[in-house]
């Protein structure tokens, strides 16, 4: 099931919009009211069972009342039932109650969807309004890595989106590749003329279908934070990469004091320094630099941020 705009009957449809109404005003019981309402003319329809468990979770925010947030699980449960693919992303909702589990809470195709609805506008919002400056940064960084080259022979971009990242490593790239999860996004990247070959994928099956170490470069910007468990992910580019091969790419900070994985209130994965280093080691990869950068700006303010550069170690490990 996806994001499907109508239940199909006009006076649910109506009942859903004064829901979100209230629950954008901070009326989170009114919102809960009106969306069993179109739950009771609609029962089928997952968007408004996200609706209701919204409305749920915010009442238990404000009472802290255990029944509340039983009513908001036993909401997105149903959701979840409806849409098993989760595009409404009802796992990330259950992981923020500590009904689901982390690492695995944001799936696929709530990625794909929340970026096909998101792209028209992604640039603009992105660099206008969130000042992202990830591939500029994360292209800086390379240069002040010693003994990085000038050029790569080829390159994977992981995420691609609508193309920034080729377009910061333009001319300096001869064959570029890249995957994302999303058409509208892949459509818009196609335009730049700057990928050999572009793959709707998730970026673990790309790497794993991909040449083994016949890769210079992979680059990852602002694409970590939709991804829980790195592990596939770093072993992937360790077996595409050529030895001394490498790869840059921009992670979230968790709070101070975190060692681990965290999911955030902004719905983004964080990943501590000890966490990298760990499952890069374990992939038989280098940190050949973690440095802080904000790469965008959220309500205002920096996220902090890092950019990491790995290496593939030039001796497989265990030899």
């Amino acid at each position: 099931m996806t994001r499907q705009r109508s239940s199909g009957d006009l006076l649910a449809d109506r009942r859903y919009a004064y829901a979100e109404a209230c629950l954008a005003e901070g009326d989170a019981v009114g919102a809960a009211e009106m969306a069993t309402q179109a739950l009771e003319i609609a029962p089928l329809y997952a968007p408004a069972w996200v609706l209701l468990g919204r409305a749920r979770a915010a009442v238990f925010a404000e009472r802290r009342d255990a029944a509340d947030r039983q009513a908001a699980v036993a909401a997105f449960a149903q959701a979840l039932t409806l849409d098993p693919d989760d595009a409404l992303g009802s796992r990330l909702h259950l992981a923020g109650l500590g009904a689901a589990e982390t690492a695995s809470a944001i799936a696929p195709a709530y990625v794909r969807a929340l970026f096909d609805g998101y792209a028209p506008r992604f640039e603009r919002h992105l660099v206008d309004d969130l000042g992202y400056r990830g591939p500029a940064m994360m292209v800086a960084a390379l240069d002040a890595l010693p003994g990085a080259p000038e050029r790569f022979p080829r390159a994977l971009d992981l995420g691609c989106g609508t193309g920034l990242m080729a377009r910061a490593i333009a001319g300096r790239v001869s064959v570029l590749e890249g995957c994302d999860l999303s058409p509208s996004m892949l459509a818009l990247a196609r335009r730049t003329g700057l990928y050999q070959r572009l793959a709707e994928a998730d970026l673990v099956a790309f790497l794993a279908e991909a040449a083994a170490e016949a890769c210079d470069l992979v680059t990852a910007a602002d694409v970590f934070i939709y991804l829980g468990d790195l592990g596939p992910a770093f072993q992937g580019i360790a077996r595409v990469l050529r030895p001394g091969g490498l790869a840059v790419l921009t992670v979230q900070s968790p709070p101070e004091g975190e060692t681990g994985l965290v999911l955030g209130a902004d719905g983004r994965y964080a990943h501590a320094d000890a966490l990298l280093r760990a499952v890069a080691r374990e992939a038989g990869l280098t940190v050949a630099q973690l440095v802080p950068a904000a790469i965008r700006r959220q309500s205002g303010s920096d996220v902090p941020g890092r950019i990491l550069i790995l290496q593939k170690s030039v001796i497989a490990p265990g030899r």
